[in-house]
């Protein structure tokens, strides 16, 4: 069995408003498996995540990660909401 790979996909396609359907024919896929691919339900090859990655013009670990990604509002500035 695969680990899953942990994802940013959905998050990234809708602040860019880019639609499954466009982003699966710029990176010559079914729009399906950009959904299979937000939900964790497929992996993407190494290739589609490169290509994905290319799409957006972000490094392929902006989107991809074997560990699950900290919240953005963690990674930008900290612990500093739990400081109440």
């Amino acid at each position: 069995m695969s680990e899953q790979v942990h994802n940013r996909l959905a998050m990234v396609r809708a602040e860019r408003k880019v639609s499954r359907q466009a982003l699966a024919a710029a990176v010559g896929v079914h729009y399906q498996t950009i959904g299979y691919i937000e939900r964790g339900q497929y992996n993407p090859s190494l290739d589609l995540a490169l290509k994905l990655a290319a799409h957006f013009r972000l490094p392929v670990e902006a989107l991809f990660s074997l560990e699950p990604f900290q919240p953005l509002t963690t990674e930008i500035y900290g612990d500093q909401g739990s400081q109440e």
